[in-house]
C-alpha cells in the first residue's frame, strides 16, 4: 500500500572536511586544551599589561599608588606597636635591653624584624636568653632570662661577675659590692669554673675559712685562707688531693698548726712550710741555732 503523504527528502551528512578532522582531534590532545584555556588567556593579560606599564609615567604613578595604600594599612591603629615591656629582667638589666634595642615607638609592626631584636638582645652579658614578640593592645613583650652571678672573678682587667659556666656578666667596683660571692682570680679562671665548684664543695670544713680561689698559670689551684695559709692543688686530680689533705687535717690538726702553705703538687710527699717564727722556735726545740745575719 503507497503512503498517500509527499516523501520527505533525504538528510544529506557529508564526511568532515580534512581541516575540521585534524581541529578535532588536536583539540582531545590534554596539552593543547589547556595550553588554549589557561596559556592563552595568561599571554594576553601579561601582554596587556606590559604594554601598559612600558610607559615610565603609568609606572611611576603605579608605584605611588601601591606605597601609599601599604602605607595606609601600616598605619592603621591596630597594627601599631606603642609600648614595650621587659619581664625577667632587674631594673638595671632592663634598662640595658631598652637601650640596645633602642626603638622609637610607636612604629608599625610591618617595620619590626622580631628575629632581629632577639638577637640584638641576647648580645648582652647579662641576658642568658630572650623572647620577642607583639602581645595584645600593641605591647612589645621582651621576656629574658637573665644570668645569675656565681663567683667574683679578679682579673688584671679588674673585678667581673661570671655565672655558673663562666660567662661574663657585669664588672663590680669593689670587692664588697658582692662579699656573697666567691672569689676566684688569675688569667683562665673563668674557663675553670666547672672546677673551682667542685673543689668549693669538697672544702667541707675549711669553707668558712675561703679567702678565694687563685688559678695559677691556666693549669691548677691556689686555695687561699685566711691567717696567711695557701693550699697548692696539683694540676690533675685536685679534689682527690683535697679530699686526702681533709681527712690529714681531722687526724693531726695540721691546720691548726704555724704553717702559711701546704704544697700537694707532689702526691707522693706534701710540703708543709711553716712561719718563721715557728722555724725558729723548731730550730731552738731541736738545739740549732738560729741564723743570724753577719754584719759587714
Amino acid at each position: 500500500m503507497q503512503s498517500l503523504g509527499r516523501a520527505l527528502p533525504l538528510r544529506r551528512d557529508p564526511p568532515p572536511s580534512r581541516w575540521a578532522y585534524r581541529m578535532q582531534r588536536l583539540w582531545l590532545t590534554p596539552i593543547f586544551r589547556v595550553t588554549a584555556r589557561v596559556g592563552l588567556p595568561a599571554f594576553v593579560i601579561t601582554l596587556a599589561v606590559g604594554i601598559y606599564l612600558s610607559d615610565q609615567s603609568r609606572r611611576d604613578a603605579f608605584g605611588s599608588r601601591y606605597v601609599a595604600v601599604k602605607t595606609s594599612v601600616e598605619q592603621r591603629p591596630e597594627f601599631l606597636v606603642g609600648f614595650m615591656a621587659v619581664d625577667g629582667a632587674s631594673p638595671e638589666l632592663s634598662d640595658a635591653v631598652r637601650a640596645k634595642l633602642n626603638l622609637k615607638l610607636p612604629m608599625s609592626r610591618f617595620d619590626l624584624d622580631l628575629a632581629a631584636l632577639q638577637a640584638r638582645a641576647q648580645t648582652l652579658d647579662a641576658v642568658q636568653s630572650a623572647e620577642v614578640k607583639i602581645g595584645a593592645g600593641g605591647v612589645l613583650q621582651v621576656t629574658v632570662t637573665e644570668r645569675q652571678p656565681a663567683y667574683v672573678w679578679r682579673s688584671a682587667a679588674g673585678l667581673m661577675m661570671v655565672d655558673a659556666s663562666g660567662h661574663r656578666i657585669a664588672g663590680l667596683a669593689e670587692r664588697a659590692d658582692r662579699a656573697d660571692l666567691p672569689l676566684i682570680a688569675g688569667e683562665g679562671a673563668d674557663k675553670a669554673v666547672a672546677e673551682a665548684t667542685a673543689l668549693l664543695r669538697a672544702t667541707g670544713p675549711l669553707t668558712p675559712r675561703i679567702r678565694g680561689l687563685v688559678r695559677i698559670s691556666d693549669r691548677r689551684w691556689n686555695i687561699v685562707l685566711d691567717r696567711d695559709q695557701t693550699v697548692l692543688l696539683p694540676a690533675s686530680d685536685p679534689v682527690d688531693a683535697l679530699d686526702g689533705l681533709l681527712a690529714l687535717n681531722k687526724a693531726e690538726d695540721i691546720f691548726a698548726r704555724d704553717i702559711t702553705a701546704i704544697d700537694l703538687r707532689n702526691e707522693h710527699r706534701p710540703v708543709l712550710r711553716l712561719a718563721p717564727y715557728a722555724l725558729e722556735e723548731l730550730r731552738r726545740a731541736q738545739g740549732i741555732a738560729p741564723i743570724t745575719e753577719s754584719k759587714t
